[in-house]
């Protein structure tokens, strides 16, 4: 099984450190989806980071799909998403926000990277803003009431989705989002960068 992506993504970085918690053995291919476009376009013609290559051959994209798949075939114990449906719902509230949260970052990363300044629209761009801000806010209350280190006691996948989104958007986005303004996930992110599997898949 191969994962296709480079680690500054965070949909690739958060599919990495997934598949090393839950134990699932896999090999990282580093592609870029704009420096290596001609050996990406080769395994998914859509240019999509991540995709997963299964061990048939199958490619897989999106990367909630991706663990979705992977999770199916797992033993209750080594999954990232309870089976307790209130716990659950809890889970999917906060993995809601945490994806937005990243969708908006790396949205206005390439508003500011992609897009040459005379054909950047600055409304557009403070809207993108307003997400950012809305979703971490969000997720910052929701990890101000939590009584563990963890949303339920454990490492689950809203954790580890809402620290890879902040520390993408701590890294590429400094300016607009700082520690002093969510302190509890600015907490989180310290716990679980401390992580083995996290140490593993640091962003490049």
């Amino acid at each position: 099984m191969k994962l296709v992506g480079k680690l500054d993504s965070p949909y690739v970085r958060r599919v990495a450190i997934s598949l090393t918690l839950m134990e699932v053995p896999f090999e990282h291919v580093s592609l870029s989806v704009f420096q290596d476009e001609a050996a990406f376009v080769a395994i998914n013609p859509v240019l999509k980071a991540p995709s997963l290559m299964t061990e048939d051959g199958t490619v897989l994209m999106e990367s909630t799909l991706i663990l979705d798949h992977i999770e199916h075939g797992l033993p209750p114990a080594r999954r990232l998403m309870p089976e307790d449906v209130p716990d659950r719902t809890q889970v999917l509230h906060t993995l809601g926000f945490a994806l937005v949260a990243a969708d908006k970052a790396v949205q206005l990363v390439y508003e500011r990277t992609r897009r040459p300044p005379d054909r950047q629209y600055q409304p557009w761009a403070e809207r993108i803003v307003d997400q950012v801000h809305a979703a971490f806010s969000m997720l910052d209350a929701c990890y101000a009431r939590c009584a563990g280190d963890w949303l339920l006691g454990t490492v689950s996948q809203a954790d580890i989705s809402t620290a890879v989104a902040w520390t993408f958007a701590r890294n590429e986005i400094p300016d607009i989002v700082t520690g002093d303004a969510y302190p509890a996930l600015l907490r989180l992110a310290a716990r679980a960068e401390a992580l083995p599997a996290f140490l593993k898949w640091q962003p490049k």
